[in-house]
């Protein structure tokens, strides 16, 4: 037998757009900025049909580095190696940044890309 519950009310919170702000976690730019990367390298390797293997014998990295990376464990990758992995299997990374002091709006800056 279905009892009818009240509904609960529910608060809606707008997040930031960096989940590892909102739940506080240190670092929050850095992990994010780790989180994209390595998302776009699973990508990368999905697209492809690339086993970790495949892509170890393909880039020089290793597949446990491929691994990590596919089970997110980041913590001992920079982002800068990341970049390099990309860099790898042969796909380019543009990067961009935003600077936004607390309180105001933010300010945008772009990597100029070599002609």
């Amino acid at each position: 037998m279905m009892t009818n519950k009240p509904e609960e009310e529910l608060e809606l919170v707008r997040g930031s757009g960096n989940v590892f702000r909102d739940a506080s976690l240190p670092n929050p730019d850095l992990q994010q900025a780790k989180a994209i990367l390595s998302t776009k390298i699973i990508g990368i390797l999905d697209d492809r049909n690339l086993s970790v293997r495949a892509a170890a014998k393909a880039t020089g990295y290793s597949a446990s580095d491929f691994s990590e990376i596919r089970n997110a464990n980041l913590k001992r990758f920079t982002l800068d190696r990341l970049i390099k992995i990309i860099n790898a299997l042969d796909d380019d990374v543009q990067v961009s940044i935003d600077i936004q002091s607390r309180g105001t709006a933010a300010t945008s800056a772009e990597v100029p890309q070599p002609a």
